[in-house]
């Protein structure tokens, strides 16, 4: 400091303290991090996430087996085999979802008619081996028993935007 004229010194002071008073400024204002594992952030209504199937109130599934989504994917991950019922009408026996091969487009999801298949708000699906990504029907099935609340929250919250 000593080298620096009487000019540039209150200059750099003036700096210092213009410093001072950000970094007071922004240690009383909200934090703009979270801690990931033990908070998480909003997710919007449309968040596109891990597949589940849906069943009704009455337990009944929702699927009725049109295979509308099995020809809108364009990765062609999704795979359906069905067979009439007694009563006349048709079930799936087998309702496959490669999710290596997933793309998490929705069409799925916007062109099943009675909102059987549905991209949940699970985003923490990680897994050790690449067999776990192979979904079969029952795991569709019981992801969609795990998140229906907030399934069915979501579903309702961008029903007027549909």
């Amino acid at each position: 400091m000593a080298l620096l004229d009487r000019g540039a010194r209150s200059i750099f002071l003036w700096e210092v303290v213009k410093g001072l008073g950000l970094t007071f400024a922004y240690m009383f204002k909200p934090r703009a991090t979270l801690n990931y594992p033990y908070e998480k952030g909003p997710l919007s209504p449309r968040f596109r996430g891990e597949h589940a199937l849906r069943r009704y109130a009455n337990g009944e599934e929702r699927c009725i087996a049109c295979k509308l989504c099995e020809a809108i994917c364009p990765a062609q991950a999704i795979t359906i085999e069905a067979e009439p019922r007694d009563d006349g009408s048709r079930r799936t026996t087998r309702y496959d979802i490669d999710m290596t091969k997933c793309i998490y487009c929705g069409f799925c999801q916007e062109a099943c008619p009675v909102d059987a298949i549905v991209e949940g708000p699970n985003f923490e699906f990680a897994t050790e081996t690449r067999e776990e990504l192979f979904y079969d029907k029952d795991k569709l099935l019981a992801n969609g028993e795990r998140w229906e609340y907030e399934i069915s929250r979501n579903i309702a919250a961008d029903a007027p935007y549909r």
